[in-house]
């Protein structure tokens, strides 16, 4: 499941994933919430946390996930990932060489810092 924080600073969209992302998240609330954000022109600072309840990603959101990313290359001005899991970590690593944005992972108790980094 994921949820979309409302109590970010201005210009800031954050989403927090609970359980394990779906397809559904992707088709129901990712992709329509950042679509918004896109069609305002403006380039997007993304804070995506993936914490402590966090428990995983459905196949088919991993593919969502590649997509959307993939359509929207340019339009992130920068993304922070909060995250502990290792092989998410390194993914992001990997795909990091690949993206025009500045895309950097922070640990879970590093949210404040992240959020900092994203409005610098």
């Amino acid at each position: 499941m994921i949820i979309v924080r409302d109590d970010m600073p201005a210009g800031l969209i954050a989403m927090e994933a609970v359980g394990e992302v779906t397809r559904a998240d992707y088709q129901d609330i990712i992709r329509p919430e950042l679509e918004r954000a896109f069609a305002h022109g403006e380039k997007v600072r993304f804070l995506y946390i993936l914490g402590s309840q966090f428990k995983g990603f459905e196949a088919a959101a991993l593919i969502d996930d590649a997509k959307l990313g993939i359509k929207h290359l340019g339009d992130f001005q920068r993304i922070a990932v909060v995250c502990d899991v290792k092989w998410v970590n390194h993914a992001i690593k990997l795909v990091n060489v690949a993206t025009p944005c500045p895309v950097k992972t922070f640990a879970v108790e590093q949210e404040t810092d992240a959020i900092s980094w994203l409005q610098a």
